[in-house]
């Protein structure tokens, strides 16, 4: 896409008043689209934190904002992105003309995006040299195990599952069964924390000397650091905080969650024999900025082809 001097980009992220590792991600990546002045102003809202989506509303001054781009950073399309974004935000469709004369253009949420699975592999090794949500999820894979034969390794993408969560679940699937069809890996599954296939059972679903294991989730939070691991086994502490193998009670934190992040530090785990390599979640990724941007892209040349909206590479 050209950089406009009258556009204003808004990153919307969930939040949490109890997990304070949630909104960074959203704000580092706001942070790097600001650094490459492509929007005359770059902001970020949130449903659990401040600023509100309500006040999203105020963020830009519609005498020098002449349209804005609405972004989710969620990781797939459902009940927040389709029901609370629109109506807090005040949104009645793709493209809102507001009172003030202000255009807001409604973008698909980032895990919408086919860079989703180059960034899972970048999770799983090595950076690769091309990468844009399938994009991303490969170099991820390959970043937290550099020096495995994928052709000796399982992946595995983990989504929360659940009937709340069903869209989570499908777009986990859908990189999952884009891997697959690359055949860089021996093995690539979607499993999930509350519902079958679950990530408890790895040990069966998967059959190779190696597992990598990528959180397919925005942020790094208590799932990440502390029920992801004690599912897999490799958590150092037992708690009573999970009641059946897949199923969380309620949420009692022991720690502060930035200490969750050590668990990403001792990889590999050594099991019954087996090298597990878990990854931090994916929405952690740099690359995210990247489908921050590309999504925008992508409104103006569905909606104004002729224009042929590309992204500016970065500097």
């Amino acid at each position: 896409m050209t950089s406009r001097s009258n556009s204003a980009l808004l990153i919307v992220g969930h939040g949490s008043t109890v997990n304070s590792d949630s909104s960074p991600p959203t704000l580092t990546h706001a942070a790097e689209i600001r650094r490459r002045k492509l929007f005359a102003e770059v902001g970020c809202a949130f449903w659990k934190e401040e600023p509100s989506l309500r006040d999203a509303l105020f963020l830009f001054d519609p005498e020098s904002v002449r349209e804005v781009y609405v972004v989710p950073n969620f990781i797939s399309e459902g009940y927040f992105t389709q029901t609370v974004i629109p109506r807090e935000v005040e949104l009645n469709g793709r493209l809102t003309k507001r009172s003030n004369g202000q255009i807001w253009k409604y973008c698909e949420p980032v895990g919408n995006h086919s860079m989703m699975t180059e960034l899972l592999l970048k999770r799983a090794g090595e950076v690769a040299q091309d990468a844009m949500m399938t994009d991303l999820l490969l170099q991820r894979a390959r970043q937290v195990a550099r020096d495995v034969d994928p052709r000796e390794t399982s992946l595995l993408i983990v989504a929360h599952g659940t009937d709340l969560n069903e869209n989570s679940a499908v777009a986990a699937k859908r990189e999952a069964e884009k891997i697959r069809a690359l055949g860089k890996y021996a093995t690539v599954l979607n499993v999930y924390m509350e519902e079958p296939p679950l990530v408890s059972d790895w040990r069966k679903l998967a059959k190779t000397p190696n597992v990598v294991v990528v959180p397919f989730f925005i942020s790094d939070g208590l799932h990440s650091y502390e029920d992801i691991p004690r599912l897999l086994g490799i958590a150092r502490k037992q708690s009573t905080r999970l009641r059946s193998p897949g199923r969380p009670t309620t949420r009692q934190p022991t720690k502060s969650p930035a200490a969750g992040g050590e668990i990403f530090q001792r990889n590999p785990h050594k099991i019954e024999g087996r090298s597990l390599f878990y990854a931090p979640s994916i929405g952690t990724d740099p690359g995210f900025a990247d489908i921050i941007i590309e999504q925008t892209a992508k409104f103006d040349s569905e909606a104004y082809p002729d224009r042929g909206a590309k992204l500016i590479p970065k500097t």
